[in-house]
């Protein structure tokens, strides 16, 4: 862990504080690299990483310098900040650092007390501007409304991605009002794009909103997506006259691939030069880990950080459509606070056994009692001690014939990810 890492890390006990007033404090001091960046802004439950790297790939593969923002990271930090596809180095990360905690610890002295993300979305602003970005595509943390990204003032898209039940301690108890706090990223007289795939109460909210805001709604209509050919490794689909290939799998990834088309159009209207060859190019070469990721073809190993209810479906529609009648094992580990027992609902009905463990985040569930949840429901399951000798004896016990799938939540994933490529 470097130095910066650690850094930021230090300032998490200051906790999810809502409103913007700190973030616009900390970027004023910083000289608002914010407001020389041009960005696509993604919010949502499901999806946001990946339309968000679909459009970052696309942007790049057209030759522009193209910042890309999300969190969590897998493997490491620094791939929260990365520009064409290439995280930003340690160097350069230590010395934009020290110039936001130079900022940060005057803030202090006078009682404002920046977090974790509000810190790491000023740096990366900062070295977006630093480098010259050309665009920069902007994943919320959480929420949208009171989330530190959303201090940019006028994006060239606004994106709001499936809305599900999550976070909803934070966000609120109905679809309606986490699509509100979502919603909050849809500024005035500025392009917002959607899908057909959102809830009757989501997609009502969205319609509200961009309509207060006097902005117009581009909805992708899922219905139109025609299904050339799919298997575990991705779709070839056909959408609004392009034929692309999308190298996921899962109709809800053929959704989210619409969605960044749809993006892609309104940004070629507003008179930005992207090839259709630079669009093919783009959404197939794209990557994101940790979603319906093979790490092993033999055997066949997924990595999937599905953590709620829809995520898991869209899980479960990839086992049904391409891994039926195989012997699928899963490796789970999951956060407390989330619907454990609805996620387990979904998905234990297509493992022959489960390996519970407990992730390295404090919110993780204890794996002994996620386990005895599972075996309670009927699904062999057994606990295992989270440690790098054990999780290769796992790995290296599955047949040949047979598919493990890592799977509850993306922290977990990024543990078993680094176990596999150390191991590698």
């Amino acid at each position: 862990m470097t130095s910066a890492e650690k850094y930021y890390h230090s300032l998490l006990t200051f906790g999810i504080m809502p409103g913007l007033d700190r973030i616009k404090i900390l970027l004023e001091r910083l000289g608002n690299p914010e407001k020389s960046l041009r960005c696509i802004h993604v919010a949502g439950t499901n999806g946001k990483g990946t339309v968000c790297s679909f459009l970052a790939s696309v942007l790049t593969t057209a030759g522009y310098k193209t910042g890309l923002y999300t969190s969590p990271y897998i493997v490491d930090f620094r791939e929260r900040i990365r520009v064409d596809g290439e995280m930003i180095s340690e160097t350069e990360l230590d010395n934009i650092t020290g110039t936001v905690k130079t900022e940060i610890e005057k803030l202090k002295a006078e009682d404002i007390i920046i977090t974790e993300f509000e810190a790491v979305t000023a740096a990366a602003f900062l070295y977006y501007k630093t480098v010259g970005c050309d665009f920069v595509v902007l994943e919320t943390g959480l929420g949208g409304r009171f989330d530190a990204t959303n201090v940019i003032e006028r994006p060239l898209v606004s994106v709001i991605v499936s809305i599900s039940l999550d976070h909803v301690n934070i966000l609120g108890n109905t679809i309606s009002e986490i699509a509100y706090e979502k919603c909050g990223i849809i500024k005035n007289g500025c392009s917002v794009v959607t899908n057909s795939a959102q809830t009757a109460d989501a997609l009502k909210m969205i319609k509200e909103q961009s309509e207060s805001r006097q902005s117009i709604l581009s909805i992708a209509d899922v219905s139109a997506i025609k299904v050339l050919e799919s298997s575990v490794k991705g779709s070839d689909i056909f959408y609004s006259g392009r034929s692309v290939f999308v190298p996921f799998p899962g109709m809800h990834q053929a959704e989210n691939c619409i969605t960044a088309l749809t993006v892609i159009d309104l940004l070629k209207q507003q008179g930005i030069a992207i090839s259709e060859r630079a669009v093919r190019e783009g959404i197939a070469k794209t990557r994101n880990p940790a979603r319906c990721e093979i790490v092993s073809e033999n055997p066949l190993i997924i990595l999937d950080g599905c953590h709620n209810e829809d995520s898991a479906r869209a899980l479960c529609s990839v086992m049904e459509n391409h891994l039926k009648g195989k012997k699928i094992s899963a490796l789970m580990g999951m956060m407390a606070d989330k619907d454990v027992d609805k996620v387990l609902s979904l998905m234990l009905p297509h493992f022959y056994k489960v390996y519970t463990v407990t992730p390295s985040n404090p919110r993780a569930m204890d794996g002994n009692v996620l386990a005895d949840k599972i075996k309670r429901l009927g699904t062999d399951a057994q606990s295992l001690d989270f440690k790098t000798d054990i999780i290769v004896q796992l790995i290296n016990s599955i047949n040949k014939e047979e598919v493990l799938i890592v799977c509850g939540s993306l922290y977990l994933c990024s543990d078993v990810y680094g176990i596999i490529k150390s191991s590698s």
